[in-house]
């Protein structure tokens, strides 16, 4: 019974204390947002904008694009467009790059789509398929060139 006493006593307490002084305590718990509404978040600083880029980042790159590929297409390749390093490397490919790009059919449209680190980005719609060509160049020489299904 002991125990039940100041249990009994602090919730008398409680009860007893005057309303101001549960408000308090109620305050101290949860916002009172009737009288002091949560302030709405500030505003994100916008975005710097994004640059639109409408010409490639090399004026050469759909020409030589086209160029490859209509090589490619006729299975003779033009590898002095070529860094030795890029021309090695489609060599090693060639037989199985060749046919692939031979399926696609004749170039339709090419549209460039916009430039990142020096490289451009272009989609390719053929006869039958529409790819992303990526043509990225040291000096006069392509040094990167890439290829895949469009998105």
């Amino acid at each position: 019974m002991k125990f039940l006493a100041p249990a009994a006593v602090i919730g008398l307490a409680l009860i007893a204390a005057p309303l101001s002084a549960q408000a308090q305590v109620a305050a101290g718990a949860l916002p009172n947002s009737f009288d002091n509404p949560a302030r709405p978040a500030a505003a994100a600083p916008a975005a710097p904008a994004v640059p639109v880029v409408t010409t490639p980042a090399n004026p050469q790159s759909e020409d030589t694009l086209r160029t490859i590929i209509a090589g490619a297409q006729a299975g003779s390749i033009d590898y002095s467009l070529m860094t030795d390093g890029l021309a090695e490397r489609v060599r090693r490919q060639e037989a199985q790059l060749a046919p692939v790009i031979r399926g696609f059919g004749a170039v339709q449209a090419v549209d460039f789509v916009g430039s990142q680190n020096g490289a451009d980005l272009f989609v390719i719609t053929f006869a039958n398929a529409t790819t992303q060509w990526v043509i990225g160049f040291e000096g006069d020489k392509v040094a990167a060139l890439l290829f895949r299904p469009a998105e």
